[in-house]
């Protein structure tokens, strides 16, 4: 805490006054959003974990049916053949705006398509791999934009904190010291500005 550099006048003492109930009704809305803030980045990042578990669950059935098919194939005849697949997905991503924040929502479908691999020589394993993956899509475009809304909501909430910490530990208890003080000060002016105009009238008094 530290006392402002401000004339010792009431004009003053009023403008702090009125900028310390501005700052305090600003750490209150501001300490309202670090709440909502760090509960929503709760609530992202519990909806992630899920989504990721689901995704990893999927991939690791994908990745299965595709080491199937290179062992069947051969690498290199499943990327020959992987080359001739036509990508069918759709990804959209949406925003919506949380407390001043863009949150972005990921969605993704594959169009169901029949086999994507001819019977010249690819296992169908192939083809369980292309499903598998596509499965997969929707998942993998939800986490995205879970994973992304949660830093973004995370640096939201740190800014808001670093805000509150300025607020609460520099700005309201400096002008709170210096209200006091000021306060102090034209209280003792006032005391002293009595006492002379009292003297002054008991003088006049004995001379008149």
């Amino acid at each position: 805490m530290a006392l402002l550099n401000v004339p010792s006048t009431k004009s003053s003492l009023l403008v702090l006054r009125r900028q310390l109930e501005f700052a305090q009704e600003g750490y209150d809305l501001l300490d309202r959003k670090r709440e909502l803030l760090l509960r929503e980045l709760g609530a992202t990042a519990g909806r992630a974990a899920l989504a990721r578990e689901s995704v990893e669950s999927l991939l690791a059935r994908a990745n299965a049916a595709l080491r199937e098919a290179q062992l069947d194939a051969g690498s290199a005849a499943v990327d020959r053949a992987a080359l001739g697949v036509l990508p069918v997905q759709t990804v959209k991503i949406k925003e919506k705006r949380f407390m001043g924040t863009r949150l972005p929502l990921g969605s993704a479908r594959a169009v169901k398509a029949g086999f994507y691999f001819g019977p010249g020589g690819t296992p169908a394993a192939a083809d369980g791999a292309v499903f598998s993956f596509n499965a997969a899509l929707p998942g993998l475009a939800e986490l995205a934009g879970l994973d992304t809304a949660a830093a973004r909501l995370a640096h939201e909430l740190k800014k808001t904190q670093r805000r509150c910490n300025t607020l609460s530990k520099k700005v309201i208890p400096d002008r709170r010291e210096t209200i006091a003080f000021l306060g102090g000060t034209l209280e003792e002016r006032e005391r002293d500005s009595f006492v002379i105009l009292k003297m002054i009238r008991n003088r006049l008094r004995a001379e008149g």
